[in-house]
């Protein structure tokens, strides 16, 4: 019989006639072990975000932070689950924040730490390959920016290279442009909030919401013309489209209606201008009602301008018509008749 000692012996003999030594044998024996730790780390990890994500759900957001911090914590690589925890995380330090408490180490933390985990969020799930956290990449850096805003950090500087950031990463979004013509416009850098609208414009030269944004910019810095210009642009963009015709009409009546700086015959300029916006929306579709309450007030206004009373009152008795056609077509959409 062998003793332990000649026993130890063989083995060692038969390893080294097969090729092996004892270190290569310790090492595949604590590969094994890492390997094991690493599953059991994923499946703690999988379990402490299945309960985050309830308490999540419940506005539980103190235990729901704890509970997304012990999953990256158990499984840093988030192997079974991805990037995703950061961005709850960075979230539910969000909804802890306070702006009543704005100024208090411990409220002023949590911000801090929805900073931090928003934009990891941000870097991790944006370079993935996968679309629904492409789309949460995005509403880590949307949040992050808003984490900037002047209730909270008030910082829109350090957002500022977020956003060129989110450019960047989808040069076609179009949102992204307007978020830095706001922060620009908001900090008094209206040359670069143009400019970036106009970038907008180059990188989506068919989204009508490029032309209604930048329009919208223009009728807030007072230029009528640049508004209108933009208006125009957008409903060439959409020919069949009303509401684009619209739009024109609204704002050619506000501006007359409006601007008492306005000399008569530029009054009758733009009303006549929007009373023909209109008529192109009519065109398309008869029956919408917003083109024929404009209409009406567009025609009231040609009339306060006519000197001929008899063209004076046929306009009126035009205009009382649409305003009735309008009434009309608005009771029968509250009840329900012709849907």
């Amino acid at each position: 019989m062998r003793t332990n000692g000649s026993h130890v012996q063989h083995t060692q003999d038969r390893d080294a006639k097969l090729g092996f030594s004892g270190a290569p044998v310790a090492v595949l024996a604590a590969l094994t072990l890492t390997v094991g730790c690493g599953q059991m780390g994923e499946l703690r990890s999988k379990k402490a975000f299945k309960e985050a994500n309830q308490a999540y759900a419940a506005q539980d957001y103190k235990r729901s932070a704890e509970l997304y911090e012990e999953t990256i914590q158990a499984d840093p690589n988030l192997g079974l689950i991805g990037a995703a925890p950061y961005f709850y995380l960075g979230n539910s330090y969000d909804n802890q924040y306070k702006p009543s408490l704005k100024g208090t180490p411990e409220n002023d933390a949590f911000l801090e730490k929805a900073v931090q985990n928003y934009q990891t969020a941000a870097e991790k799930l944006s370079a993935s390959d996968k679309p629904e956290d492409k789309k949460l990449g995005q509403l880590s850096l949307d949040f992050l920016v808003a984490a900037y805003g002047s209730d909270k950090l008030n910082d829109p500087a350090k957002a500022e290279p977020v956003v060129q950031r989110m450019i960047q990463l989808d040069p076609s979004d179009p949102s992204n442009y307007f978020k830095l013509a706001t922060i620009y416009e908001n900090a008094g850098a209206y040359e670069n909030a143009e400019d970036i609208l106009l970038k907008a414009k180059e990188a989506r030269p068919n989204d009508p919401t490029v032309y209604t944004t930048l329009a919208g910019y223009y009728n807030r810095q007072g230029e009528f013309d640049k508004t209108i210009a933009a208006l125009q642009e957008r409903a060439e963009k959409e020919p069949n489209n009303p509401e684009a015709f619209q739009t024109l009409a609204v704002f050619y009546w506000d501006k007359a209606f409006r601007d008492a700086r306005l000399k008569e015959s530029e009054k009758k300029d733009f009303v006549q201008k929007g009373i023909g916006a209109v008529d192109k929306g009519l065109k398309i579709n008869p029956d919408y009602i917003d083109a024929l309450v404009y209409k009406n007030l567009l025609l009231r206004l040609q009339a306060n301008t006519e000197k001929d009373q008899a063209r004076q009152q046929a306009l009126l008795r035009e205009a009382n018509q649409l305003r009735d056609k309008a009434e009309e077509l608005r009771k029968k959409k509250a009840s329900g008749v012709g849907n």
